[in-house]
C-alpha cells in the first residue's frame, strides 16, 4: 500500500530555510544592507524568530490568519514577512503610495488582523477605520521594544504549501485581487532563477531596486539571501544612484522594469558616461512588462553584451520563460524558452493547441504557480484550463520552442473585423527618435467598431507632431494598423510594476 504521508526525512521548503542554513554557515556575514544600515545573517534569523514569537504569542495570530505590511523598502520588511510566515500567518503587501480607500479595501478583503507600517505612512493608516485590523505597529522604537520582549524561538515546521504572502495584483482591469503565494512555489522559483541567471550564489552581490510589496520585487531580493549571498535594498529608485552602484560596488545582478530603463536613459549623456564601467555586472533581469526592442538595444549598448535577460511571468504564475543574453538582438519581441520544470501551451478559444506560428493564449504549468486568489474561487478557476494557468497573454511559438508575446488578450483591438495587436504598433513608435514612451488602445468607432488611438510621451530634447508620427507609421505598418489619432502626454499612467494602465487611457 502506498504511503501518502511525508517520510521522517522530509523537510518542508520555506522562505526562511535558506536563510537559516546561511546563518549556520556564515553567521557574521552581512546579509542585507539598506542605506547605512546592515544586518548579519545570525541577527537576521534571530529577528525573524522574534517576529514569529511576537505574531503568534504577543499578538495572538495563528495558522491561517493574515497580517499586512505597508512600507517602502527597508530591512524590517524582509523579517516581518519571513517571521510571520514561519507560523503560518501570510502577510498582504501594500503599496506605500496607496490612499485610504485602497488600504481599507485590501485589509478588509484579506481580513488582516495586524498592520505593520513605516513611520512615513503611520498617520495616514491610523486615520482610517479598518474593520479587521486590531493593531497597527510602526517600525521604530515601539516595534523594537516588542521584538526585544519576544523570545527568539524557531517555530516547528509547517506545510510548504501554506501561504507566506499575499501581494495584490495591480488592478489594471478592476479592483486588485490577493495572490496567495505558497512557500513551495517561491522557494522553487528561487532555484529556477538561480539556475538561469547565474547571480544568486553565496558569493554573489545583488542590488534590489524594485518595491518589495510587488511579488517579483520581493522574490528577486530574497532569492539572494536564500542562497547565502548579499543583497543591498534601495529604499527608493534613483536612476543615477542605481548606475553608480552597478558601476562601482562589485555588484553582480539586479532586476529592473521598463520604467526604470526609461528613467536611466533619460539622464544627461554626461551622467551616463560617468558611470559606464560595469566590470562585475553579470545579469540584468527585466520583467513585469515587455521591453521594446529599441530599449533592449540601448541597454546592451550601455551595460554591455551578455548581461540582459528578459523574463516573462506574472505574480500568479511566477517565472514562465526567459530570453537569454545571446538571443536578445536576434529574436525580436521574443521572451525566450520556458524555465526548467515549466511547460507552455498556446491554446485557441476552444482549448485546442494552435499550430506552430499561429497566435494562441499562453498557458503554463509549473511548480511556481500560486495557490489562487484570496476569497475568489471563481476568478481563480477562470484563469485555468485543466490545471494550466493563463495571465491572458497572446503569443506565438516557433519550431525551437521560443515564445513571442503578441499582446494582452484584453488589449487586442478589433477594427472592421480584423484583429490588431497594439504592441506591434508601439514597437514601431519606439523607433521614432522623438518618442520616449508610447501606448496604443482601441476606442469606439461607429463604422469600424474600434479605431486605434496612440498616446505619446516625447523625449525632453525632441519634438514632433501627429502628422509626422502618422507618416512614420505609414512607412512601417499596414494601413489598418496606423493610429487614427495621437495624443501627447507628459507621462503615461502606470502601476507600481511599470505596466501601462490602458483602461485609464481609454477614458481620455
Amino acid at each position: 500500500m502506498m504511503n501518502t504521508h511525508p517520510p521522517a526525512t522530509y523537510r518542508p521548503l520555506t522562505i526562511a530555510t535558506g536563510m537559516r542554513a546561511s546563518a549556520s554557515r556564515t553567521p557574521r556575514k552581512v546579509a542585507l544592507r539598506e542605506d547605512n544600515r546592515t544586518i548579519e545573517y545570525r541577527t537576521l534569523v534571530e529577528r525573524i524568530d522574534r517576529v514569529s514569537t511576537l505574531v503568534s504569542e504577543g499578538l495572538g495570530l495563528s495558522f491561517g490568519d493574515n497580517a499586512a505590511i505597508m512600507s517602502p523598502n527597508c530591512l524590517e520588511y524582509v523579517e516581518v514577512v519571513a517571521g510571520a510566515s514561519c507560523v503560518g500567518v501570510a502577510v498582504a503587501t501594500l503599496n506605500p503610495n496607496m490612499v485610504a480607500r485602497e488600504i481599507r479595501y485590501i485589509c478588509d478583503d484579506c481580513g488582516a488582523r495586524v498592520l505593520f507600517v513605516h513611520p512615513s505612512v503611520e498617520d495616514l493608516v491610523r486615520s482610517i477605520d479598518l474593520a479587521s485590523v486590531e493593531r497597527v505597529i510602526a517600525f521604530g522604537e515601539g516595534y523594537e521594544a516588542l521584538l526585544a520582549a519576544s523570545t527568539p524561538t524557531e517555530p516547528p515546521p509547517l506545510p510548504e504549501w501554506s501561504a507566506f504572502s499575499i501581494p495584490y495584483t495591480s488592478g489594471t482591469t478592476g479592483e486588485p485581487k490577493g495572490v496567495v503565494l505558497p512557500h513551495r512555489s517561491r522557494v522553487l522559483t528561487f532555484y529556477g532563477m538561480a539556475s538561469e541567471y547565474g547571480c544568486y550564489g553565496p558569493d554573489d552581490r545583488y542590488l534590489a531596486t524594485a518595491p518589495l510589496f510587488h511579488g517579483a520585487g520581493f522574490a528577486f531580493a530574497v532569492a539572494a539571501i536564500y542562497f547565502g549571498g548579499y543583497c543591498e535594498i534601495l529604499s527608493a529608485f534613483e536612476p543615477e544612484q542605481v548606475i553608480a552602484k552597478l558601476a562601482g560596488e562589485t555588484l553582480g545582478g539586479t532586476f529592473l522594469v521598463p520604467t526604470h530603463f526609461h528613467a536611466i536613459f533619460a539622464l544627461e549623456r554626461s551622467i551616463l558616461n560617468r558611470h559606464r564601467k560595469f566590470d562585475t555586472l553579470s545579469a540584468i533581469v527585466s520583467n513585469a512588462a515587455p521591453l521594446a526592442q529599441a530599449t533592449k538595444e540601448l541597454i546592451i549598448d550601455y551595460f554591455g553584451d551578455g548581461v540582459l535577460h528578459e523574463t516573462y511571468g506574472s505574480t500568479e504564475a511566477g517565472i514562465v520563460t526567459n530570453l537569454r543574453p545571446a538571443d536578445q538582438l536576434t529574436r525580436q519581441r521574443c521572451v525566450g524558452q520556458p524555465f526548467i520544470a515549466t511547460q507552455v501551451r498556446l491554446l485557441d478559444e476552444a482549448g485546442k493547441e494552435v499550430a506552430q506560428g499561429k497566435v494562441g493564449e499562453l498557458y503554463s504549468s509549473s511548480p511556481y504557480i500560486y495557490n489562487g486568489y484570496w476569497g475568489k474561487p471563481k476568478e481563480t478557476a477562470d484563469c485555468f484550463r485543466g490545471g494550466w494557468f493563463s495571465a491572458g497573454d497572446m503569443a506565438i511559438k516557433d519550431e525551437d520552442g521560443f515564445v513571442y508575446l503578441v499582446d494582452r488578450k484584453k488589449d487586442m483591438v478589433i477594427s472592421g473585423g480584423i484583429n490588431i495587436y497594439p504592441r506591434e504598433i508601439e514597437e514601431v513608435l519606439f523607433r521614432h527618435s522623438a518618442v520616449a514612451d508610447a501606448a496604443v488602445v482601441g476606442i469606439p468607432n461607429e463604422k469600424w467598431g474600434e479605431e486605434l488611438k496612440s498616446f505619446i510621451v516625447l523625449r525632453s530634447d525632441a519634438s514632433t507632431d501627429a502628422a509626422s508620427l502618422k507618416a512614420f507609421c505609414r512607412d512601417n505598418l499596414a494601413p489598418y494598423k496606423i493610429p487614427k489619432s495621437f495624443e501627447f502626454m507628459s507621462a503615461l499612467p502606470r502601476n507600481a510594476a511599470g505596466k501601462i494602465l490602458k483602461r485609464e487611457l481609454r477614458k481620455v
